[in-house]
């Protein structure tokens, strides 16, 4: 997986891609004949010479995970860029799709969809373990941290039997966050095997950064970007009401 990245908005500060689901962003992991995310940016920024271009990350996806990645292209929009990112003032919605039954209320042992509107709150591992995996434990753990999810079941989709919508607002950054707290209600997100989905997805999982809200780490002017869904998630008929897709 390589190639020109699809880029949402771009200027002298910063610079805004549509992750695709199953790439990685950074690191030295990827298998021969695959590029990161930062590999294909820093060759769009300078082609003759990418290792020259200056990219600073001020947020991360998960592979598996599609959607909208900020990069900064100086080290003053980075600060600011981060600076955002670690006092909640960018605000990140994601879209996912999980393994439910039809009845959106939650069960009284509190494990199942969310109500209409709800939060989620756990306390969670600060890494994943020696099978890649964040647990939720109990408040007061030692290095466990505080996990927060306003959560939303959107009824507007076409799906097939058995899977819900939700729209999600991460209030904190944890690893896996959304993963691991989807997984831990028994509604684990499709495609996620390694968190319990038992129903294929693919390309990735089926959970998408769908819009981020900020501030232009220049001029302050408000930023709203929002990524289509994957062309995957009409082929495996996850279709919403409204809102861009990619053909």
């Amino acid at each position: 997986m390589s190639g020109t990245p699809r880029i949402l908005l771009e200027d002298e500060h910063c610079l805004a891609l549509l992750k695709p689901a199953g790439q990685l962003v950074q690191g030295n992991w990827a298998p021969p004949g695959e590029t990161t995310l930062e590999q294909d940016a820093r060759r769009h920024l300078h082609p003759a010479s990418p290792d020259d271009a200056y990219l600073g990350i001020v947020h991360r996806l998960d592979r598996p995970v599609s959607g909208i990645l900020v990069w900064a292209k100086t080290p003053k929009a980075a600060r600011r860029l981060s600076r955002q990112f670690e006092h909640r003032a960018a605000i990140k919605e994601y879209w996912a799709v999980v393994e439910a039954g039809p009845d959106p209320a939650p069960r009284a042992d509190g494990a199942g969809l969310p109500a209409p509107v709800d939060a989620w709150e756990d306390w969670l591992t600060p890494r994943t373990d020696a099978e890649g995996l964040v647990r939720v434990v109990a408040e007061g753990t030692p290095g466990a941290r505080r996990a927060r999810t306003r959560v939303v079941v959107d009824d507007s989709a076409t799906l097939p039997d058995g899977l819900r919508w939700l729209r999600l607002w991460p209030e904190t950054g944890r690893t896996h966050q959304l993963r691991v707290q989807a997984a831990a209600r028994g509604t684990p997100i499709l495609g996620d095997a390694h968190y319990g989905a038992t129903r294929p997805f693919a390309p990735g999982i089926a959970l998408h950064a769908r819009s981020l809200q900020l501030r232009h780490p220049a001029t302050s002017a408000p930023l709203i970007l929002v990524a289509p869904t994957p062309a995957s998630w009409a082929a495996w008929g996850l279709e919403r009401a409204s809102g861009p897709r990619d053909a």
